[in-house]
């Protein structure tokens, strides 16, 4: 079973940076697909970025510039760095992995099959 945990939330003042981790248990993560989403109060859960084992990277165009996505396969981690950070990026912040890879929209929450417990991210104005 895999097990996916978020790191590196907080509040952070507009403007500011965070980074976020996310660390995998139980399984090797190289050739998935990682996804990182987010979901504010009241709101549905949206895409924020996505890696693909072969390195292709897609990102929403409301962060578009300002979050880079990476990821470490030999520490089995992916890591959502963020800059110029918005009070609407207020969140909380979820991993996510696709163990097939597979074609689906990686901005789809249902092309995934695990997820973290998620990471709160709050920027004041």
């Amino acid at each position: 079973q895999v097990q996916l945990v978020e790191s590196g939330g907080g509040l952070v003042q507009a403007g500011g940076s965070l980074r976020l981790s996310c660390a995998a248990s139980g399984r090797t993560l190289s050739n998935w697909r990682m996804g990182w989403f987010r979901q504010a109060p009241g709101k549905e859960r949206e895409f924020v970025a996505a890696i693909r084992w072969s390195g292709n990277i897609y990102y929403a165009d409301s962060i578009k510039g300002r979050f880079t996505v990476s990821r470490d396969n030999a520490k089995n981690t992916v890591s959502l760095q963020m800059a110029n950070l918005k009070p609407e990026d207020t969140a909380v912040y979820y991993c996510a992995a696709d163990r097939l890879n597979s074609y689906s929209p990686s901005s789809a929450t249902t092309s995934y099959d695990y997820w973290g417990q998620g990471t709160q991210v709050t920027v004041s104005s």
